[in-house]
Parts: structure tokens; C-alpha cells; sequence
């Protein structure tokens, strides 16, 4: 997002955060109505592009959320909405990448009082592993057929995989992605969970691929290296492949540092040696 809508999601943000601090709203159940909303405007183009028309008052656009959404989902929610609809969006789609964040980012608050929160980001990690490495999942699970029995079937198989074995959190997040990938591929959709999750935890995400697993000594160092590097607590998702360039490849969001092309990573380098 850019310019008006990362202002818009970031205030979007803080208003969650605030009903975050309120234990009687449950959390849990935010997250459907958010993600119900998120249904409703990914299908209605043209109610988004109401929504997201600079040249319609703000108070004209809560309203008419209050008008569709009040009776269908909680009031937490059309507030939430509401105030969504007020701020300025720089494209239409923007607004739906919003909600759709916020209603994952409520459910990761559900996790986070239930104390499940460091499970949820780990299980997240390693069933995007899984995925990665078994292509006949990935398309079972990344089918673009939007078919009501072919979105059902996508769900139920993410059911039958992770059911009793992850936290339901986790769960209701794989199960609304295959739902509704909304244009993204699974790995990425993945990895965008994983990242909120890390995110809400105050840390980013650092997926550290090595060609031998690293001792705990190693990856306190590397952890502690990479914070320093990047100036905030990194989290370390580790991964092995004994093909990897270099014996370690570091990826924290969009940028990629290979061991034996980064000048930055010889530090890192260093620091585990010694």
C-alpha cells in the first residue's frame, strides 16, 4: 500500500489494537465478522468503489456501512468498518487488503490471551514447509476453482490436516486463505500470516535457510546479529537445504542476503564463528 492507504490501514490498526485492550470483546468471534465483511467487499466491486470515493463525505460512507452491516455483524465490527470507510484509500482493492488484515490480525489476538500466540506463528512456519515441499498439496490446496463444492472440499482438507494436531487459530487461518486466496499464491498468503504474526509479536520475520541445522548458540548469535542489523527484534525461521548457496541464505521480507554475495552477511558470519 501506499501514501493514503498505509495511513488509512495504520490508523485501521490502532483502532483494533484499542478493542484489543478491552478483554470483554471477544476477539475470536471479531475476526468472522471482519472476515465476512472482507467476503462482502472482495464480491461487491462497486460498493468498495463507493466506499473509496474521495469525492463522497466520510460521515456519508460510515453511514452507509452502519445501513448494510448493522444486524449482520457485531457492533465492534461496524464501528471498526466504519471508521475504515472515513479515511482516504489510494485504490478501492486497498480497503479489502485491510479489512481481510484486520480480521486475521483479531484472530492472532485470540491466540495471543489464549497464550497460543508463539504456537500459531511456529505452526504457520512449518505448514508453509510442508507445502513447499509436497506439489501435490500445494495444488489441492491452491485451486482456483471457486465452485461452492470446490472451496468446501479446499477447507475440509485443511481440516482434516491440521484438526486436533494446531491451534484453531491456525486453523481458521489456513481454512479462510484456501477459501478465499483472493489472487495470491498459497506461499505467499503463508508467509503474510506468518509475518502478521511476527509482527504482532514486535518482531519481523527472518527465514534463515542453512545447509547444516545451526546449534541454539548459533542461532542466538545469528538472532542477535540480525537485530542489530536491521535495528529491531528479528524472529528466526529455520529451514534446512544442503543445496543452499554460501551455507546460509537470511530472507526478511522482500530482501534476500546469500553468504557468499553480501558484504553484511560476513558479519553475521563472523559473529556465528565467534
Amino acid at each position: 500500500m501506499n501514501g493514503a492507504s498505509r495511513e488509512a490501514l495504520e490508523a485501521a490498526r490502532e483502532r483494533l489494537d484499542a478493542l484489543a485492550d478491552n478483554t470483554s470483546v471477544d476477539a475470536a468471534a471479531l475476526a468472522g465478522d471482519l472476515a465476512s465483511v472482507t467476503g462482502l467487499f472482495d464480491r461487491e466491486v462497486g460498493l468498495r468503489r463507493v466506499l473509496t470515493d474521495p469525492a463522497q463525505q466520510g460521515e456519508q460512507k460510515a453511514g452507509l456501512v452502519a445501513r448494510l452491516l448493522t444486524g449482520q455483524v457485531s457492533g465492534e465490527a461496524v464501528d471498526l468498518v466504519s471508521g475504515m470507510v472515513r479515511s482516504r484509500w489510494s485504490a478501492s482493492r486497498d480497503l479489502v487488503d485491510a479489512v481481510e488484515e484486520l480480521a486475521d490480525s483479531a484472530d492472532l489476538i485470540a491466540a495471543e490471551r489464549a497464550g497460543g500466540l508463539d504456537a500459531v506463528e511456529d505452526e504457520l512456519f512449518r505448514f508453509a514447509r510442508i507445502v513447499a515441499t509436497s506439489p501435490q498439496l500445494r495444488a489441492s490446496l491452491a485451486a482456483r476453482n471457486n465452485e461452492p463444492g470446490a472451496v468446501a472440499a479446499r477447507a475440509g482438507l485443511v481440516s482434516d490436516l491440521l484438526g486436533g494436531r494446531t491451534h484453531e487459530v491456525t486453523q481458521r487461518l489456513v481454512v479462510r486463505l484456501v477459501e478465499r486466496p483472493r489472487g495470491r499464491s498459497l506461499e505467499a498468503g503463508l508467509d503474510a500470516l506468518s509475518t502478521l504474526a511476527a509482527a504482532r509479536r514486535g518482531r519481523s520475520v527472518a527465514v534463515v535457510t542453512t545447509a547444516v541445522p545451526l546449534s541454539d548458540q548459533q542461532r542466538e548469535r545469528l538472532g542477535g546479529a540480525l537485530a542489530r542489523l536491521y535495528g529491531r527484534p528479528i524472529q528466526l525461521n529455520l529451514d534446512v537445504d544442503p543445496a543452499v548457496v554460501g551455507g546460509i541464505s537470511v530472507r526478511v521480507g522482500d530482501e534476500v542476503i546469500h553468504g557468499t554475495v553480501a558484504d553484511r552477511l560476513e558479519d553475521v558470519s563472523r559473529r556465528l564463528a565467534g
